[in-house]
């Protein structure tokens, strides 16, 4: 389970040997997004609303890597064409998970003991039972000493920490009630998906919204570099102490920072976001590979995970967006293209997700 990730945990975020691939000059095939009603609270066991989202229109764009900061498994680059889709204006945050929680009474992944005989399964065999103190429900928490020390020890477990105290015992959200949800599996994400009568964005899906018809762009915003004025990153020496240029040492209230260009908010910094793609390295190669006119239609990703990051399991996710940890020196992952991976009964204090509603009745009108 996720205490795995603790256990086997290695520099999630090191950097990996960039290779450049020829952008074609292609552009976005994108109408203005159509807005619904703007009442993200609206929401309940499988809701049909779509209250608090935006309709994006299907259309093709360019998928992957641009500028000198994309890495490997963002290429090849390739076209992708997709259907019209409903997408969260923003993160879902704790204020919505609760409701959640209130009505159907579920248990989150941190919130439940660890099973050792699943957990021995995605360790090393001969790997000894923890002590039982280490299988008490809890997650894991950022709590580095100094920039010198080995990125594994900047993750401690701690028992006790779950979405309702997300730094650990101590925590509390009394005043982050409008920021995103954190702590919580994928798992926890598609659960609520599910309940709300939603589900979780293919990663496809969520590179389409976070360029925001900018296609071809480095960041959400277009070329220019970072500011503290578009998101919400770590600034300063890392991982030493946030400097707060932003505003922000953790987590933001969910509509600090402008929207892209389709009212989108978060697409960049704050929390990574969930997708319900299982992650591979070389995914666009084998997607290449597969479609030889070079338009990969609705991609699903492939059938199960790998990531060398994570040897011993096999359902690791993909994660977008880059998060209040992100700096330059060690991710940069605040790109539209950036892919991290998960296992998907991991949570983290950077980790949330927003939710996708399919439009199949939208796309039989526009096509007319």
């Amino acid at each position: 389970m996720h205490f795995a990730h603790f256990i086997m945990t290695t520099a999630m975020t090191a950097t990996l040997a960039l290779g450049q691939f020829p952008a074609a000059a292609l552009s976005t095939i994108q109408t203005d997004p159509v807005v619904s009603s703007n009442k993200p609270d609206s929401i309940g066991p499988n809701a049909t609303c779509h209250d608090g989202m935006v309709l994006l229109r299907g259309g093709e764009f360019t998928m992957g890597g641009v500028g000198p900061e994309a890495r490997r498994d963002e290429f090849p680059r390739h076209r992708v064409k997709l259907k019209s889709f409903w997408i969260d204006t923003t993160e879902v945050t704790n204020s919505q998970f609760k409701q959640f929680v209130d009505q159907t009474g579920y248990v989150t992944t941190a919130e439940q003991p660890i099973d050792w005989e699943i957990l021995k399964q995605q360790l090393p065999e001969g790997t000894p039972k923890p002590a039982e103190e280490k299988l008490l429900p809890g997650s894991l928490i950022f709590a580095p000493t100094d920039a010198q020390s080995p990125h594994r020890t900047w993750w401690q477990w701690r028992t006790g920490t779950n979405w309702r105290c997300p730094e650990g015992p101590g925590s509390t959200l009394n005043d982050r009630w409008d920021h995103p949800v954190a702590q919580v599996s994928y798992d926890d994400a598609l659960a609520f998906a599910k309940w709300a009568g939603k589900r979780l964005p293919t990663e496809a899906e969520w590179e389409y919204a976070a360029r925001g018809g900018l296609d071809g762009k480095i960041y959400v915003w277009g070329d220019g570099d970072y500011s503290a004025k578009n998101a919400n990153m770590f600034q300063g020496i890392f991982p030493e102490g946030d400097t707060k240029e932003d505003g922000y040492a953790g987590t933001n209230p969910v509509k600090s920072f402008p929207p892209n260009g389709y009212g989108l908010y978060g697409m960049a910094g704050n929390v990574w976001e969930w997708c319900v793609d299982f992650y591979q390295p070389d995914t666009y190669a084998q997607r290449i590979g597969l479609t030889p006119d070079m338009v990969a239609v609705d991609p699903a990703g492939p059938s199960e995970g790998k990531d060398n990051r994570h040897p011993y399991c096999r359902t690791v996710r993909v994660m977008r967006g880059g998060s209040f940890l992100c700096h330059r020196s060690v991710c940069a992952s605040y790109r539209p293209s950036g892919r991290m991976s998960s296992p998907q009964d991991t949570g983290f204090p950077h980790v949330g997700f927003r939710c996708v509603a399919d439009s199949q009745e939208t796309d039989k009108l526009l096509s007319k």
